[in-house]
């Protein structure tokens, strides 16, 4: 079963490691939760620890009203995770996570902790506009679905067979895409943090150029991978992507010396 080192509903790990070298807090997509996550430990080395966001509206926290706004997701997030910055630290999200994790990466290194790397998937630049019309605005839940389905081809049959589950998972899955389709860009400085951009090579949602936009938000290192799939190539591309993350992490076998972030 899932853990935390304290009641934190936010975070959730599942094997604590304290002589890690760093942590790495990782975001969902929309309408998906912590448990995307749960075997990453598996398969990375030791030096890195897995932690993962659990957001509001989901799996053990489907009682609390989920957020549809990231900058009020953030707010909520970080005193919950500043108590955990105390070894480096890096974060990765996929699609809406990508999203959020820009965010609070900006929210953490105003408060003095920059993370050692951003890791974003699936996700065009925050400043680039979406050309596709927006699917919260929907009237019904069955257009909204089967709009979600038509877009992103990801969601279980379950969902469309169930009329019980579907109207207890639509509600969070819309508030999720209205989260990230009433996002408004702030320009700020580029982030202190290298960026590493993920995507699957034939995502009909992310281009190539899209990923490669996150370039311009950051004053440091950037480097841009496309793993063979689509927009959930992580699912079908896991080996791979384990492989590029711990490289980018710089994890080499052997322990590594992090430097903190000046308070």
């Amino acid at each position: 079963m899932p853990t935390t080192d304290t009641a934190n509903a936010w975070l959730r790990i599942n094997q604590p490691n304290h002589h890690a070298h760093c942590r790495l807090f990782c975001l969902p997509y929309a309408g998906g939760a912590a448990s995307i996550y749960r075997t990453w430990h598996q398969h990375l080395p030791a030096e890195i620890e897995v932690w993962a966001v659990q957001l509001p509206g989901r799996e053990n926290r489907i009682r609390e009203n989920p957020f549809t706004n990231a900058a009020d997701l953030v707010q909520a997030l970080l005193p919950n995770i500043l108590p955990y910055l105390d070894k480096p630290f890096a974060l990765f999200g996929h699609s809406m996570g990508a999203l959020i994790a820009y965010e609070l990466a900006h929210a953490l290194s105003q408060q003095g902790y920059s993370p050692t790397h951003l890791l974003v998937s699936g996700r065009r630049a925050p400043f680039l506009p979406d050309a596709e019309p927006p699917l919260h605005t929907l009237p019904t839940i069955d257009l909204f679905l089967s709009a979600v389905q038509q877009r992103y081809n990801n969601l279980p049959a379950v969902i469309f067979a169930d009329a019980e589950l579907r109207d207890l998972f639509a509600p969070l899955l819309r508030a999720d895409f209205t989260l990230v389709e009433i996002y408004q860009y702030r320009e700020r400085a580029p982030l202190p943090c290298p960026i590493v951009a993920f995507g699957g090579d034939a995502d009909p949602q992310v281009t190539e150029d899209e990923l490669r936009a996150w370039q311009q938000l950051t004053q440091s290192n950037f480097a841009l991978h496309l793993l063979p799939g689509g927009h959930f190539y992580l699912n079908e591309q896991r080996a791979q992507l384990f492989a590029l993350v711990v490289a980018a992490l710089g994890y080499t076998g052997k322990p590594r010396k992090f430097w903190l972030p000046k308070q």
